[in-house]
């Protein structure tokens, strides 16, 4: 059960991210082509080039009638629901950014209390959160309060808070548990890559001899 619930986790964020960046792009060149259209019509009209003026404003206005008003808006709750969601993956995978210089030095039992003591507060926190978002979201499903371009439900984009701020109290309480059976904390290897094998990894990062050069 946990396995499904981390690879739709992942699936989630990777989505988020694939279609934030596809719409941004989409954005961006529609916006830009626009520039260059409107600078062929300009060129054209300044040369006296009926035909190319003709073609250039065909294209130009064509382009225009595609409406992306609701991108920004829209990328900036794919945004959102990301952030939300790779906080709790961050749990999970321990690529969270702690200092623990002085949490280190104390004596084992001591660390451990320690440590079971950061993960629980961090749970009651986005307990709390998850708990006063979803109270949020229920009073705001019942406001015909809506996005001002994509005309979303509000309540749908805040859906968000305590959905993420819930799967993060469970990724805490998950690596609290964890913690106290095995004494082991996730950690992340920011040198390792997915479907790369030890071995090829370690050729990568190995410095390169004069020979190799």
């Amino acid at each position: 059960m946990l396995r499904i619930l981390d690879r739709l986790e992942e699936i989630l964020i990777a989505s988020l991210i694939a279609a934030a960046t596809l719409i941004i792009f989409a954005a961006v060149a529609h916006r830009y082509t626009l520039g260059i259209f409107a600078d062929m019509v300009n060129y054209s009209r300044a040369h006296e080039l009926t035909w190319l003026m003709g073609f250039s404003r065909t294209l130009y206005f064509g382009l225009r009638s595609v409406n992306l008003v609701w991108a920004q808006e829209l990328c900036i709750i794919l945004f959102v629901w990301m952030a939300k969601f790779g906080a709790a993956y961050g749990v999970r995978t321990g690529i969270h950014v702690g200092i623990d210089v002085i949490i280190n030095m104390l004596e084992p039992k001591s660390r451990a209390r320690m440590v079971l003591f950061g993960l629980l507060a961090g749970a009651l926190f986005t307990g709390i959160i998850a708990s006063l978002g979803g109270n949020f979201v229920f009073h705001m499903y019942h406001t015909s309060a809506i996005s001002p371009d994509l005309e979303l439900p509000m309540w749908l984009v805040y859906l968000a808070i305590p959905l993420g701020s819930g799967l993060m109290c469970f990724r805490f309480l998950q690596v609290a548990w964890n913690f106290w059976h095995t004494g082991e904390l996730p950690h992340h290897d920011h040198g390792h890559v997915d479907g790369m094998d030890e071995e090829a990894e370690a050729i990568i990062a190995s410095p390169l001899t004069a020979k190799d050069r």
